[in-house]
């Protein structure tokens, strides 16, 4: 394996931890905003690396059981939409990997977004008291 490659369950522990932190509701406080924005910014790095590290165990695991399902349905009659399905089904948990850090990738954006919005919000309102 790649070493530059973040291990599976490693990538699942950094998942969970980085949805807790998207879990928690952000107040209006513009100094909140900056903070927690700063560290959407890391995360949406983050995630986006983790995404692409989540789509190579996937491509591995569905290479090395390909081949064996292949083997196995080679004398069965199973039509190609069967067989398709068998095959996306062994990688069901990497799968569930890839769509989590895409999600939280998408998540930490909108986030941001948000922080943003909050950041002008309170610009605005201190420049209509000037």
């Amino acid at each position: 394996m790649l070493t530059h490659i973040t291990p599976f369950r490693e990538l699942l522990a950094e998942c969970k931890s980085i949805d807790e932190f998207m879990n928690v509701t952000m107040s209006e406080d513009p100094n909140e905003a900056v903070e927690r924005g700063n560290t959407l910014i890391t995360y949406i790095a983050r995630t986006g690396k983790m995404l692409a590290d989540a789509k190579y165990h996937k491509n591995a695991k569905m290479e090395d059981e390909t081949i064996k399902i292949i083997e196995e349905l080679l004398d069965k009659k199973y039509s190609a939409g069967i067989q398709n399905a068998l095959i996306k089904s062994v990688a069901k948990e990497e799968q569930y990997l890839v769509d989590w850090c895409d999600r939280l990738n998408a998540t930490a954006t909108h986030q941001t977004e948000w922080c943003r919005t909050v950041i002008s919000k309170a610009k605005a309102e201190l420049n209509a008291r000037i």
